[in-house]
């Protein structure tokens, strides 16, 4: 259903407004460079800091555009399972293939807590993406409730940031082998199909997108030795965009290949000339500047 890599797709920004131009382009880009999917308004696509409408206008604009080329798992997630279920609502009402819901946040449910939640989202209809990134929300979903979860006709899989590879195996016990493990942390995402994942949701694939469409179509082949040489090409990218928040690296990244502005919304601001240095030698390392 859904599988390989997948960009947590940047909102692009002009003088304060959603740059809707240049996300059909980046849709396109992104489909044209290999991408096996979309992934829009996650964090990634600065969700905390869009309205309620500009995250429903985002969604609507990247289905329509994507026009069933490739899959796309629309951001849905709330702390609040009203908010988090007109979300998933609206992605499965606009034609969305599935829904990323991010463990509930700051409130910090038990995980009694994130059953009921979840089990209320499961109702809509539509395939939802278990989002754990304990880094994050300060919560983490254990293996044994995704466990329970994953009994659950609509709950089919995990996009996992917690960076613990070992997770992989322990959620196949729990969840099952059928169950869609993807990778949130770029610089596993390698390790994390070799141990049963079926691809990632990245930051680095908005900059990079034919790169790691080739390294996961590497090992699903078995051809670990050829993703490894990929890794390597892109393990600097990984880091240079994380050396501030995601959503910094790529936008900044993306307006160094003239792909949308660097602008982004406060509280996040700007790379820093450090940053910026950092993030065009890793992009010259991976051959993605002259």
């Amino acid at each position: 259903m859904f599988k390989g890599s997948m960009p947590a797709l940047v909102t692009p920004l002009k003088n304060g407004e959603v740059d809707f131009d240049a996300l059909d382009a980046l849709v396109d880009w992104q489909i044209e460079e290999g991408s096996h999917g979309l992934v829009p308004v996650g964090t990634t696509g600065e969700s905390p800091t869009l309205t309620h409408a500009e995250h429903e206008a985002v969604i609507k604009a990247v289905v329509k555009r994507a026009a069933g080329r490739v899959k796309v798992i629309a951001g849905a997630g709330s702390n609040n399972t009203a908010e988090a279920l007109r979300f998933v609502q609206f992605a499965r009402d606009v034609g969305a293939d599935g829904a990323l819901v991010v463990t509930p946040y700051y409130n910090k449910p038990t995980q009694a807590g994130l059953i009921a939640h979840y089990t209320a989202l499961n109702e809509v209809g539509i395939p939802i993406i278990i989002y754990n990134i304990p880094g994050r929300s300060v919560v983490d979903m254990t293996p044994a409730t995704m466990g329970e979860l994953a009994k659950l006709p609509n709950i089919v899989g995990v996009k996992d940031a917690t960076g613990d590879l070992a997770r992989v195996s322990a959620q196949r016990i729990t969840c099952g082998k059928d169950f869609i493990q993807l990778s949130g942390e770029d610089a596993t995402a390698h390790g994390f199909n070799a141990q049963g994942g079926v691809g990632c949701i990245s930051v680095t694939c908005n900059v990079a997108p034919r790169l790691l469409s080739q390294l996961h179509e590497a090992t699903f082949a078995g051809d670990y030795a050829t993703a490894l040489d990929i890794q390597d090409r892109l393990m600097p990218l990984h880091q240079a965009i994380f050396a501030e928040p995601g959503v910094v690296g790529a936008k900044t990244a993306l307006a160094m290949l003239g792909k949308c502005s660097d602008e982004v919304r406060l509280p996040i601001t700007p790379a820093t000339e450090g940053t910026r240095t950092r993030i065009a030698e890793a992009m010259r390392h991976a051959g993605l500047l002259n």
